[in-house]
């Protein structure tokens, strides 16, 4: 039962979010109980343009661990600065089945220090 309303919940999302995209690149995340994933895809094209995760070893080796604040907000960051590197500005956020809060917020935030706008 849960992983349906996990599933239904993730599809809404994004079915709002390819409503309101306008051909922009999406913001990912995945989070796990140890890491946090990011990457910008290109749903026109089908492919990873960008990606960033705690699990690197740089981020393994600065970070006291990938599953914290300070972590998550890191990694916004990182992948802000490789968006802006490969000439993406603009994302929409796809939190997915996640609720806006804890890490996925500081991720955005991150994301949006680091010069992403969405």
């Amino acid at each position: 039962m849960a992983k349906d309303s996990t599933e239904a919940r993730k599809a809404r999302v994004r079915r709002t979010l390819r409503a309101r995209a306008y051909g922009k690149p999406r913001l990912s995340v995945f989070r796990s109980s140890k890491q946090i994933y990011a990457q910008i895809i290109d749903d026109d094209k089908g492919s990873t343009l960008v990606a960033a995760s705690s699990i690197e070893k740089v981020q393994r080796e600065s970070l006291k661990t990938g599953a914290d604040i300070d972590a998550a907000k890191a990694i916004g960051k990182l992948i802000a600065e490789r968006a802006v590197a490969a000439g993406v500005t603009e994302v929409v956020f796809d939190r997915g089945a996640y609720m806006y809060h804890g890490r996925v917020k500081a991720l955005a935030e991150g994301a949006r220090e680091g010069g992403l706008k969405f």
